[in-house]
């Protein structure tokens, strides 16, 4: 299992350079989707509201901590080390809302 989030983890990072000044959509499907599209090491799933709400009722401000230090498998900066804070939370508010 390490050596698929690794092997996933590095892939993902190619693709980071390229985000810049995006809306939550495209960061989601450039940084994160590889993981909370599938639930993938424990990641909340994209678009299911149940899976984010306990998440969201931390707060956005909690949220970004947790994105930008790391949790669990998910690495700091959550695989997109150029977004800013608010592309992060434009991403984070997009998987968390049904699509």
């Amino acid at each position: 299992m390490k050596k698929i989030f690794i092997t996933a983890a590095l892939t993902a990072l190619s693709f980071t350079a390229s985000v810049s000044a995006q809306d939550g959509e495209a960061v989601y499907n450039k940084s994160c989707m590889f993981c909370h599209a599938s639930g993938v090491g424990g990641a909340p799933r994209a678009h299911q509201e149940a899976a984010w709400k306990s998440l969201m009722d931390k707060g956005m401000d909690s949220l970004l901590k947790s994105v930008k230090d790391g949790k669990g498998n998910m690495p700091a900066g959550g695989m997109c080390s150029s977004c800013s804070d608010d592309e992060l939370k434009q991403a984070i508010d997009f998987m968390a809302k049904k699509k």
